[in-house]
């Protein structure tokens, strides 16, 4: 009996782990007004000279919207083609 609460006990515990990684792993869409967007790690803070949008990971763009992804590991955003570093 001891043999079988042993793997329930770490049953559970993997699952609690699968499901706390799961919802710690969001993102945000960030976009600038030139059309680039890019992945935000969590916590991202955008201040308005950065110039940009920040939408929930979710968000798709329409039809008739036009842009790019331009992904960059880090903390940042795009200004004019360049990225700028937060540190």
């Amino acid at each position: 009996m001891k043999r079988l609460a042993k793997w329930a006990a770490a049953a559970a515990l993997g699952m609690s782990a699968v499901a706390v990684t799961a919802t710690t792993s969001s993102a945000a869409i960030v976009c600038n007004r030139h059309g680039e967007c890019w992945h935000a790690p969590r916590g991202f803070v955008a201040r308005p000279e950065y110039g940009v949008v920040v939408h929930p990971n979710n968000w798709r763009w329409g039809a008739r919207e036009r842009f790019v992804w331009r992904e960059h590991p880090g903390r940042g955003y795009w200004r004019n083609g360049v990225w700028i570093a937060i540190p």
